[in-house]
């Protein structure tokens, strides 16, 4: 499968998933990440959800994405925030 070929039609809702240290503004600064690429009408929801331990936050924002440009620029926003330890 090339580069440009994914198994994904477009536009479609597709969950983003990062994963930080717990703070007060990790959500926000990844829906701020995410927004860089995505319209506001295109954040369907979003979820957070805290560790076992309390250390770290996993926050899921669903988007109604539509590329596969789109998705991948969102990842490397993400990646190279020094807040996200993870994306998914």
């Amino acid at each position: 499968m090339s580069d440009s070929e994914t198994l994904l039609e477009f536009p479609c809702e597709f969950p983003i998933k990062a994963f930080g240290l717990v703070s007060d503004d990790f959500p926000d600064k990844v829906l701020r990440i995410i927004r860089r690429q995505v319209r506001e009408t295109d954040v369907v929801s979003a979820q957070c959800r805290h560790s076992q331990g309390g250390k770290y936050t996993a926050v899921t924002i669903l988007i109604t994405a539509t590329s596969k440009n789109q998705v991948d620029a969102i990842y490397q926003d993400l990646t190279d925030s020094p807040d996200v330890i993870m994306a998914l």
